[in-house]
């Protein structure tokens, strides 16, 4: 008797148990009867009842979710294969529709991939790379103080754009967000997370921002030769310049100190006829000198003034 008292209390505890659920804050439940959902979906928290064991509780997702997309391989409007990888935010808002749609997060996030996907390749197909990666319009290149006028104009110019980035974005929303919604959701945003450029085209682009800086690192060189020539060349003449002037005033003073010494000379040979007869000896015996060398053979006149002092010397 006790234990058929335990079994009807157990049943009792059982079915009042499968009577009741609860649901959570932070999610919605549709709930099922033989596999096919029965009224509308609950969405208000709170402990519930249904039909025990006939019916099935079937959780849904109330929060933002996010889908984060594979990065992909896809060719622009001019040509260029780039890598894209992107990231969305959705939320269920038609439980029942999402339901029988889709029945789990799993299948959503493969129809997912397949519209996102699909809706990036036809808006990337239909831009050119530039309109991908630059933001907006109006954006205004940062640029290297070093870099003149000229270059500035040719390296630092932005090729022109009629949408951007962000309305690129835009375009994939709309597009997507109208196929989405007939599986019960809603789609919040789209963007890009990383856009690179493929691994066959990369290395041309490298080479091409390569030669750009090589550019202009040989125009600093080139400029930097020129100013090291003028520096030379200024230098050399300022050398000639402090030579010249110093050879000038060795000159003047060398000639002001020979006018001197002939002056002093001057004034004491003239003296007398003894002192300028002295003189005249000795500039002779100087001559003399200058002008006799061994093994010289010299041929005078014996009326030479240079052969009076010979002519009158004693054997």
């Amino acid at each position: 008797m006790k234990v058929f008292v335990l079994l009807i209390i157990a049943a009792i505890a059982l079915l009042v148990t499968n009577a009741f659920y609860k649901v959570q804050e932070t999610e919605q439940v549709i709930i099922t009867q033989f596999g096919k959902p029965i009224g509308d979906a609950v969405t208000t928290a709170g402990l519930k009842l249904k039909v025990p064991f006939i019916q099935k509780v079937n959780p849904i997702e109330k929060r933002i979710l996010e889908w984060d997309g594979n990065p992909s391989n896809m060719p622009t409007k001019d040509k260029l294969y780039i890598a894209v990888d992107l990231f969305a935010r959705w939320q269920i808002v038609d439980p029942l529709q999402y339901f029988l749609r889709l029945r789990d997060e799993r299948s959503a996030q493969s129809r997912l991939d397949d519209i996102l996907g699909s809706e990036t390749r036809n808006a990337v197909a239909k831009h050119e790379l530039i309109e991908i990666i630059r933001t907006t319009k109006d954006r205004q290149p940062l640029l290297d103080a070093s870099l003149t006028e000229e270059d500035q104009a040719t390296l630092g110019s932005l090729v022109p754009i009629s949408k951007g980035r962000k309305r690129v974005e835009e375009e994939i929303y709309s597009a997507a967000a109208d196929k989405v919604k007939v599986f019960g959701i809603e789609l919040l945003d789209i963007r890009f997370k990383r856009i690179n450029y493929n691994e066959s085209v990369r290395p041309k682009i490298y080479d091409r921002m390569i030669s750009e800086r090589r550019q202009i690192a040989e125009r600093f060189r080139s400029e930097g030769n020129g100013e090291a020539a003028r520096i030379n060349g200024n230098r050399g003449r300022e050398l000639n310049r402090i030579q010249s002037e110093a050879y000038r005033e060795v000159e003047e003073i060398r000639g002001e100190a020979d006018a001197k010494a002939t002056e002093i000379y001057a004034n004491a040979y003239n003296k007398n006829e003894e002192s300028v007869d002295f003189f005249e000896f000795q500039k002779t015996m100087d001559m003399y000198k200058s002008v006799i060398k061994d093994n010289t053979t010299l041929m005078l006149s014996t009326e030479s003034e240079a052969f009076k002092y010979l002519k009158g010397m004693n054997p």
